[in-house]
């Protein structure tokens, strides 16, 4: 049976509000239905539409004026650009220093099924692929979690490298069209396995980075976990202050 996706209901909010602009419905300058409004429309609390203007205007579709409201933008900011430890575990797995460790069908570990908004224990797709840098070594491990019914008619199940990418090879053999990601940053101890493929302490820690990749319309596509040790690399980023 297809596993059935429900986006959250702020991207639904961010994606009705968005095409609304696009289609002229808010005109540039129009000032936007006010946070109560928008809450009675989509049946949701205040942070919930909070959250989704905030989005909306980190991406430069609208900005805020103290006092008045929020207001549509004559043209969008350019987008921010994908983190780098993010693009590189989306590359081609043909080039550079990438080896896929392995790749099984498995249920759902509680971190992807929330990453991916399904079921903990529904059937998943597991890519592990390692990255190494010339002169450091094994400086990245990462997973993809992609639910079946997705990896289905495409090499995701396959242990040969994707050329191309992850998000090219599935926007060619599934038509998908991605729209935005979230991440999350935290840290613990490194696992027996993490350690033996980073090549790292038994008292080390490692930073974990969790994915979740969304479509267009908002559905939750796949997740990408990614496990690295603070000491080969730096997250680095950098956004507006207006």
């Amino acid at each position: 049976m297809p596993i059935e996706y429900a986006p959250p209901k702020y991207v639904v909010i961010v994606n009705a509000l968005q095409a609304r602009i696009e289609d002229g419905t808010y005109a540039s300058g129009a000032m936007l239905p006010s946070e109560t409004a928008l809450m009675n429309e989509f049946v949701t609390s205040r942070p919930t539409v909070v959250r989704a203007l905030e989005i909306l205007r980190q991406d430069g579709w609208i900005e805020s004026q103290q006092g008045k409201g929020r207001f549509v933008r004559s043209k969008p900011a350019e987008p921010r650009s994908m983190p780098a430890h993010a693009a590189t575990l989306l590359a081609d797995e043909t080039e550079g220093r990438v080896r896929v460790v392995d790749v099984a069908e498995m249920p759902a570990p509680a971190r992807a099924a929330s990453a991916l908004d399904i079921r903990e224990g529904s059937p998943v797709v597991v890519r592990r692929r390692l990255v190494s840098v010339d002169g450091m070594g094994p400086v990245e491990l990462g997973a993809v979690y992609v639910p079946v019914d997705l990896a289905e008619g495409t090499d995701i199940g396959s242990s040969a490298p994707l050329s191309g990418g992850l998000l090219q090879h599935l926007a060619t053999r599934k038509g998908l069209q991605f729209g935005h990601a979230t991440e999350r940053i935290s840290a613990r101890p490194a696992t027996p396995d993490e350690r033996q493929l980073l090549e790292i302490d038994r008292a080390d820690w490692v930073l974990t980075v969790l994915f979740s990749v969304y479509t267009r319309d908002g559905l939750p596509a796949f997740a990408l976990d990614l496990a690295v040790p603070p000491s080969r690399h730096e997250f680095e980023d950098s956004f507006p202050l207006t």
